[in-house]
C-alpha cells in the first residue's frame, strides 16, 4: 500500500474532527474505540496510518463505519425504557366519576 499523502492525512483529520462533532463525541471517545491509550491527534494519525498500511482507505473507512455503528447502537440502547400506564377502560372512568361525585357530595 502506498503511504498517506500529507493532503490525504489533513483531509482525514478534518473529516474525523467534523465526524466526531456531528456525534457530540471527542477524540478521547475515538481513541477508546481505536484501542489506543492517548487521545492526541498525533496518536490517532499513527493508528490511521497503521489501518491504511493494512488495507488502504477501504480499511480506514471500514473501521470508522464499525466504530460509528457501535456508537449508534450504544446511543439507541441508552434510552431508558418508558413504561406506559395502560389506558383507562370504561369501568375505570365510571369508577372515577362515581368517586368524584361521592367526594363532592360530602
Amino acid at each position: 500500500m502506498s503511504k498517506l499523502s500529507q493532503q490525504e492525512e489533513k483531509k482525514l483529520i478534518s473529516f474525523i474532527k467534523d465526524w466526531l462533532k456531528s456525534h457530540g463525541l471527542n477524540q478521547k471517545d475515538l481513541a477508546n474505540e481505536l484501542d489506543i491509550k492517548s487521545s492526541r491527534t498525533s496518536e490517532i494519525i499513527l493508528k490511521i496510518k497503521e489501518l491504511h498500511k493494512k488495507g488502504g482507505m477501504f480499511n480506514i473507512a471500514k473501521n470508522l463505519i464499525k466504530i460509528e455503528q457501535n456508537w449508534l447502537n450504544n446511543i439507541k440502547n441508552d434510552y431508558p425504557e418508558t413504561k406506559q400506564a395502560p389506558p383507562y377502560n370504561q369501568l375505570d372512568i365510571d369508577s372515577l366519576v362515581n368517586q368524584i361525585n361521592q367526594d363532592t357530595n360530602k
